[in-house]
């Protein structure tokens, strides 16, 4: 049971920081807060995604870059441009690293607005903090796997934020539906998104990228919007006004 509660909550924090603060934050900016409020969310997704944290200047660059570039072979992290998922996150690391260590520049308008914690860089680069969340996790079933089987869970906490990446750039280019005609292949994989807490609504996103419910069909559901919604009751963050859909956008799937 103890096993089972760390991975569903370590899974569940994690993915929900991923969509919260690095995309639908630092890469949309569909909502603002104050400074003390994003350092303390951007603190949050390091703890949540530990030894895979993603820096929010790599992370941003690289998917303002998919939008701008939706599955041509600019796209950074495509399923057109690759064979199978393997290579597609491999291919996307390399651009991530170059983006984050600033080994490459990208195009100045895919720099607007970083986010950027240079103190939290340098501590998400430090191999010995790598290693200590490494150390961690392993000492954490080491204690309450009961089973054999449990241990193949372990890995998945070690490479927690990139296995997101990987099943919402893969399965959302891939399998589902399509609400929208688009140039881009992107697809709703799920129509309540247990799984990325909205992030497989790839299709809608695609044809709305700045409004922060990536669901917009009446049996959609995105749960890290009613999240935002009550963040901003609280006076947390503050949406941006955002065009509300028409039913003409939403009764009329895309065949």
């Amino acid at each position: 049971m103890a096993i089972a509660i760390f991975f569903v909550g370590h899974w569940v924090t994690s993915v929900f920081f991923q969509t919260f603060f690095l995309h639908r934050y630092a890469s949309h900016r569909q909502f603002t807060m104050s400074k003390g409020w994003e350092r303390f969310f951007h603190l949050c997704t390091y703890l949540a995604q530990g030894s895979s944290f993603l820096s929010a200047r790599g992370y941003a660059i690289l998917h303002r870059m998919h939008h701008a570039y939706s599955d041509s072979p600019k796209d950074p992290h495509s399923p057109e441009n690759h064979k199978n998922v393997f290579a597609m996150m491999w291919a996307t690391k390399k651009r991530y690293d170059a983006y984050t260590y600033r080994l490459e520049a990208p195009e100045p308008r895919f720099e607007q607005g970083l986010v950027e914690w240079p103190a939290l860089e340098r501590l998400r680069s430090s191999w010995v903090a790598t290693a200590a969340w490494l150390a961690a996790y392993t000492l954490f079933y080491a204690v309450f796997a009961t089973h054999w089987w449990m241990w193949l869970l372990l890995p998945v906490h070690f490479m927690m934020g990139p296995l997101h990446g990987s099943i919402v750039n893969w399965c959302g280019h891939r399998y589902g539906y399509r609400n929208f005609e688009s140039d881009d292949v992107s697809r709703n994989t799920l129509f309540f998104d247990f799984l990325t807490l909205g992030e497989l609504f790839q299709n809608n996103h695609h044809k709305y990228a700045m409004r922060p419910n990536f669901a917009v069909r009446r049996f959609e559901i995105d749960p890290t919007f009613h999240v935002m919604r009550a963040l901003a009751w609280l006076g947390v963050i503050q949406l941006k006004p955002f065009r509300e859909l028409d039913e003409a956008d939403t009764e009329v799937p895309a065949s």
